[in-house]
């Protein structure tokens, strides 16, 4: 469904990535790995479509992105660095919002569940700015319950996130994966104990 053929990447002269191409299918889970400063973000946002790329083309059912942008995004759930959440929103509100412009017929029963299943039950209605960095990196991931999209890119989506937050973002990972979706995110967290469905592109060699 995603392919990413002869990709080439350069920032300030250097060559982050060079010819790259790899395919994924439905069910794929899939980690990019490397050093910091190989290129695992600016390789995301590329095929998120909002990098700039020296060459190489990106295919999704078989169509260029840009050929094909309205219906990419509509399959895409990106999620980078920052956690696109509004400070003064309340976490129900931010989800509301966003759930809003994307699926608009979400109930608020559900948006509650998904704020339950990253542990922010009973903060729901707190202002995201009083909230602590991981909680505010919760408010976003809690998009991924809400989630009709088929393709989640995700750039260190457990970051400040504990142990036991962990584990359920790599269940709901696989489960995504299980039901046909397709995950590709970069982290430096051990995850997925070498599950065979797992697949890793390396940069930097």
């Amino acid at each position: 469904m995603l392919e990413v053929i002869n990709l080439t990447a350069i920032r300030d002269e250097r060559v982050l990535f060079e010819n790259l191409s790899f395919s994924l299918q439905t069910g794929d889970l899939v980690q990019i790995e490397g050093r910091n400063g190989t290129g695992k973000t600016t390789l995301l946002r590329i095929v998120a479509g909002l990098g700039d790329r020296e060459d190489g083309e990106i295919r999704w059912n078989g169509e260029t992105i840009e050929s094909n942008r309205e219906e990419y995004h509509q399959d895409l759930l990106f999620l980078g660095h920052q956690t696109g959440v509004k400070r003064e929103l309340t976490a129900f509100e931010n989800l509301k919002f966003y759930q809003s412009i994307h699926a608009p017929t979400t109930t608020p029963d559900q948006i509650f569940h998904a704020l339950m299943q990253v542990g922010l039950a009973g903060r729901e209605d707190v202002p995201v700015a009083q909230l602590s960095a991981g909680q505010q990196r919760r408010v976003a991931l809690a998009r991924l319950w809400l989630s009709e999209q088929p393709l989640w890119i995700l750039d260190e989506p457990l970051t400040a996130i504990d142990k036991q937050g962990v584990k359920v973002l790599e269940d709901l990972f696989l489960a995504h994966a299980n039901k046909g979706g397709i995950v590709m995110l970069t982290t430096h967290q051990d995850m997925f104990n070498d599950n065979p469905k797992l697949k890793k592109i390396k940069l930097g060699e």
